[in-house]
């Protein structure tokens, strides 16, 4: 909807912010993600997509483009959240890193409703923030 009327799409994200829905930029560094939307958009956090985290223990590159992607949502007023962290080594660099939160495959698989009852319910290692 941005894609095919900005100024439309500018003024409902807008009126849903004014009227308290949190909203996120989904997978970060992909596809039709920009710097202007961190300017322009009333947005309240973003999502490190899963191709800079998966590999960003091994990887440099990765390492620093996650690190200065942190920093950047922080200096910008967000909440930043990496998605598709695998193990407990990719928490650890990002906890040093000042990622606010993490999702993926570490903490829990998809699942069905039924089951998400029970998965909350024993002691696991779920970890809601990183601070």
């Amino acid at each position: 909807a941005m894609m095919q009327d900005p100024n439309m799409g500018l003024n409902l994200l807008n009126q849903l912010s004014e009227l308290g829905v949190q909203i996120s930029i989904d997978d970060y560094g992909t596809g039709y993600s920009s710097l202007a939307y961190l300017k322009r958009l009333p947005v309240n956090e973003m999502k490190i997509d899963r191709t800079f985290i998966k590999d960003m223990a091994d990887d440099e590159d990765d390492k620093l483009i996650v690190g200065t992607t942190i920093d950047m949502g922080h200096n910008f007023g967000l909440r930043v959240i990496a998605e598709g962290v695998e193990d407990g080594q990719t928490v650890d660099l990002l906890k040093q890193m000042g990622c606010d939160q993490v999702q993926g495959f570490y903490y829990a698989k998809p699942m069905p409703v039924d089951e998400l009852y029970d998965w909350l319910t024993v002691d696991n290692k779920v970890a809601w923030t990183l601070n």
